[in-house]
């Protein structure tokens, strides 16, 4: 099983290198040393717990779609023009901009602070790693 650094489980679990700490200390997570010797903990464990611990809002939507990827948000930045505009959206952790017209942004009465949920339906999803097996 891969091992996450410390540092590293708490910057992707949003919380302070003590707190992973204190859940290693309490068996929250299984503690070790990776190979540089330094405080890690087991990367299979710690998705689990970033897994558990994800908290978005219920999608207000309420209705049936087919689409698996929706994060609702608050409307944090809309810069428009006569034709397109850009919004962004953070929802959670995760900052979404969508590229949509100006006329969908006036007759969704998108604002700064009103809630909306992206849907992301994509056909293509890359995933990047820091190191691929067999490369330097």
């Amino acid at each position: 099983m891969p091992q996450i650094r410390i540092s590293d489980a708490a910057r992707f679990l949003g919380v302070s290198d003590d707190t992973v700490r204190r859940w290693v200390d309490s068996g929250q997570l299984s503690g070790a040393r990776d190979a540089s010797g330094y405080a890690a903990v087991d990367g299979l464990e710690l998705a689990r717990l970033a897994r558990r611990q994800a908290v978005l809002p219920q999608d207000p939507a309420g209705i049936g779609s087919s689409a698996r990827n929706r994060f609702v948000g608050l409307v944090t930045d809309i810069v428009m023009d006569k034709v397109m505009a850009q919004v962004e959206l953070q929802c959670g952790p995760h900052r979404v901009v969508s590229l949509m017209s100006a006329e969908a942004v006036r007759d969704l009465g998108l604002e700064p602070g009103s809630v909306a949920t992206a849907v992301v339906k994509a056909t293509t999803v890359i995933v990047e790693t820091p190191h691929a097996k067999g490369t330097a």
